[in-house]
């Protein structure tokens, strides 16, 4: 009899929620929305309604295990997958298929970012299900798309053929990278386009046999540990093997190539706050524009910003447009909206400059 586990990936270092999200408290254990929870927690509550508590795992750096355990404390601490290096989605996906194969071969496992917000839960939930309910019994490797708003050009797309196969799943056509605006209004155009939401469903025996096929040394890598699993020299086996993986994404080293993965059309509420534009998006908005998150901000005759005080400090803000204002105790982020894209580029500058201090 199968059975459903879902993995949450949590190794991200979260650069683009820079100065607020730092290397040793990346974003998804944040309460970036100011909700009272943090991107995790809302994660592990929604999976909590499908599956079983035993059945989710989580996989992450093995600096953040402290804060797993800490905001996720029902998560059983075999279910907690330490990476002892970052090398992507694929090798961390490859952990965790091949460690619950080990102990239930007949398993489904859906694989989810733990950083995204979904304001329809139910919704979120009910396609879950359909997918789970398809890839039971089918050779198949399901992804949910968003139907997109907006010709969004910091997403990935997925092309479906409008054909059926079941109720609400259609086989996927063509995978795009980040298009071009030009190119990302076509493809909100053509009707067949959906956002690449990160989210992947499949039984085990399809993941593995992907591995097999497309990234055979991971495979091989993990394979070799199924002995190891769920033992006490798990922990050793992978601290040894997991470097030795190639640094890749499961989009790109299966996803992409794999001719069995099929899509279900979803609209969710969702948004991989990818960004502090992101925030500012699905945030709030004032009569001005400005989105203010915090408290112990001012500002006058100003428009269109996007404000974030994470401490007791005074921010105010006077006669400006269109800026972002994110402060943390030790450093303040100001910038242009238009350039917020470019954070990453400035936490490699001041890593570099400050060795890392503020990182």
């Amino acid at each position: 009899m199968s059975e459903n586990f879902a993995v949450i990936m949590a190794g991200g270092i979260g650069s683009r929620f820079w100065p607020i999200s730092r290397s040793n408290h990346p974003k998804q254990f944040l309460d970036i929305l100011g909700t009272g929870k943090t991107l995790i927690q809302m994660t592990y509550d929604r999976l909590s309604h499908v599956f079983d508590n035993d059945k989710i795992y989580v996989v992450t750096n093995e600096d953040y295990l402290d804060l797993v355990k800490k905001q996720l404390p029902k998560v059983l601490a075999n279910n907690i997958l330490l990476e002892p290096a970052l090398k992507n989605t694929a090798p961390c996906i490859a952990y965790s298929v091949y460690k619950i194969f080990s102990k239930c071969p007949q398993a489904n496992i859906s694989i989810l970012p733990s950083d995204h917000l979904i304001s329809d839960e139910t919704t979120f939930l009910q396609k879950i299900k359909e997918g789970l309910d398809f890839v039971d019994g089918n050779d198949a490797i399901v992804t949910l798309g968003i139907t997109p708003t907006r010709p969004d050009t910091g997403y990935g797309y997925i092309q479906y053929y409008t054909d059926l196969v079941t109720e609400n799943i259609y086989k996927v056509k063509t995978f795009t990278e980040k298009p071009t605006l030009e190119i990302a209004e076509t493809f909100l155009q053509s009707g067949d386009f959906l956002w690449n939401a990160g989210i992947f469903l499949a039984s085990a025996k399809t993941w593995i046999d992907a591995f097999e096929k497309y990234l055979p040394e991971i495979g091989e890598l993990f394979m070799a540990g199924k002995k190891f699993y769920n033992t006490s020299k798990e922990e050793e086996y992978i601290a040894r093997s997991y470097p030795l993986c190639t640094v890749i994404s499961i989009d790109y080293g299966i996803i992409e190539k794999a001719k069995n993965v099929f899509v279900i059309p979803s609209s969710f509420g969702w948004s991989d706050l990818g960004t502090w534009r992101s925030v500012k998006e699905i945030a709030p908005i004032q009569d001005d524009g400005n989105v203010i998150i915090g408290q112990n901000i001012i500002n006058r005759d100003t428009q269109n910003c996007f404000v974030y005080n994470s401490s007791r400090g005074l921010i105010v803000l006077q006669g400006v447009n269109n800026l972002m204002v994110v402060e943390s105790n030790d450093a303040i982020l100001i910038c242009n909206m238009e350039h917020e894209q470019e954070v990453r580029l400035i936490v490699s500058d001041i890593k570099d400059k400050y060795n890392g201090k503020y990182n």
